[in-house]
């Protein structure tokens, strides 16, 4: 069983569900309208306000969650979080009221999470296709073929800004409509190549606001479908009452009139920008691909593997030595006993990646993997995962001044510790194993070298010498002692 929480700009919603014959079934869902992209001040910082109004349905979400038994549970947060200048000082009050770690993931994660919900409800392994989301604080336009993601981008517009930009006071005319339309087009204009028609057989809609106007269109008998002409003729209605608080159509809920209505503008920019003839709405999209990417890792089907792979290839980085570098570091780590395996396979991912920095420069280049692993779009990876790989990355050699601030915690000092010396090993083609290294770290690290492998290693005892110098820098002891 799964969890998909949905921290979005305009609601915060929940999904629960189950991996059922293939598909994965919604046990139990909710949504609150929080409307967090509203509660922006005019210098970008969330208000104290907005941030209640979150906690307190995080805590209802808490106890919803407390109610299942989960093989894996997800909170990830979009647009809004990303852009909030101070969403760092109350993201830790947020993850408390709710009792799991919130990711704030990429514009292109989001995309990646939104094609694989709609791609695994649609099947169909060949169809080559456009999904297109639109949020509340962002849109994603998705090209793909099957379960394949061949492209996606994230634009930095969506219906909440929208619809507070230009239509003031909820005041609709046609004067704002072609406004809010034009404005959403030059965000869309440069990068719409790509996703023109010719590149795809069929065009799909997945997110609440897409879908609520497609109720709109067929309940009011507005058209056959999501068309040009039939979003036109949603706007001509919604010009018709003039302001937003007196929009009453069915498939429209009241509450939903005041961001739908930028949605809309946004909507036919893309149609019109990208060419589309006819939009499908489809219930799928961020949350079911959350919950199909905890499936995944659950089965040893990590995107995350396939991205280190696939950012290996693209540097054209020698596999062998970070596969080796990898398996010696679990070792070294799993010695020392970690509190928990939390920080495992994002060591082995660090070190299968510590030499990615050797395609800019031989000097230096931890530095600039660090950077790199940080800052490049890794598929499955959230930007904190990308982060602490980058400050292992970065712990790998010199001085640790520059990590010691996260020294404090033990196992991630412990893992700084088993990919430094696995890195030696490496160097020195010392096999690593239980019979020929012993590896503890307390309150001071103790490093137990078979005799033999010493003498058998010229370079060793330099290496060593030279790493309990950096850590007595920082103040912890470093003894190494061999054995027959």
């Amino acid at each position: 069983m799964y969890a998909a929480v949905d921290l979005g700009s305009n609601s915060f919603r929940l999904s629960i569900g189950q991996h059922d014959g293939g598909k994965i079934r919604v046990l139990n869902s909710m949504r609150e309208p929080i409307r967090l992209a509203a509660g922006l001040d005019a210098a970008g910082n969330l208000t104290d306000e907005a941030l209640q109004r979150a906690l307190i349905c995080l805590k209802n979400f808490r106890v919803a969650l407390a109610a299942y038994q989960f093989d894996g549970v997800r909170v990830v947060a979009t647009a809004i979080l990303r852009q909030a200048r101070n969403a760092a000082d109350f993201l830790p009050q947020l993850e408390q009221a709710i009792g799991y770690p919130i990711e704030i993931i990429s514009g292109e994660e989001e995309g990646r999470l939104i094609y694989m919900g709609v791609a695994n409800a649609l099947g169909q392994p060949n169809e080559s296709r456009l999904v297109v989301d639109i949020g509340g604080g962002s849109t994603e336009l998705i090209l793909g073929r099957g379960l394949d993601i061949e492209r996606v981008e994230s634009f930095s517009v969506g219906s909440v800004k929208q619809s507070l930009s230009f239509f003031v006071g909820g005041r609709v005319d046609g004067r704002s409509f072609e406004a809010a339309v034009l404005s959403a087009r030059s965000h869309f204009e440069d990068g719409a190549p790509p996703y023109h028609p010719e590149y795809w057989k069929r065009a799909y809609g997945s997110s609440g606001t897409i879908r609520a106007i497609g109720e709109i269109i067929e309940k009011n008998k507005l058209g056959d479908g999501i068309t040009l002409a039939a979003l036109n003729a949603v706007r001509k209605r919604f010009i018709e009452f003039g302001q937003v608080s007196k929009i009453e159509m069915p498939g429209l809920r009241p509450d939903r009139a005041s961001t739908v209505i930028g949605g809309l503008a946004i909507l036919i920019a893309v149609v019109q920008e990208l060419g589309i003839e006819k939009l499908e709405p489809i219930d799928a999209g961020l949350r079911m691909g959350v919950m199909w990417d905890l499936y995944l890792r659950s089965t040893r089907r990590d995107r995350r593997d396939e991205s280190v792979g696939e950012f290996l290839a693209r540097f054209h980085i020698e596999s062998e030595r970070g596969a080796r570098v990898s398996e010696s570091a679990a070792i070294l780590f799993q010695q020392m006993k970690p509190a928990s395996d939390a920080l495992l396979r994002h060591l082995s991912w660090g070190a299968q990646l510590h030499e990615v920095g050797l395609v800019v420069s031989q000097t230096g280049y931890h530095k600039h993997s660090a950077y790199m692993i940080e800052n490049a779009d890794m598929p499955g990876f959230t930007t904190r995962e990308q982060k602490l790989m980058g400050r292992l990355v970065l712990a790998q050699k010199g001085n640790l001044r520059k990590v010691s601030e996260y020294l404090t915690d033990s196992d991630f000092a412990k893992a700084v510790v088993a990919l430094r010396l696995a890195i030696v090993f490496m160097h020195c083609r010392i096999e690593v194993d239980d019979r020929a290294v012993r590896l503890r770290m307390k309150n001071r690290i103790d490093l137990e070298l078979k005799r033999d492998c010493v003498s058998s290693h010229p370079t060793l005892s330099y290496w060593m010498e030279k790493e309990q110098e950096f850590w007595d820098e920082i103040g912890v002891d470093f003894s190494v002692r061999t054995v027959a």
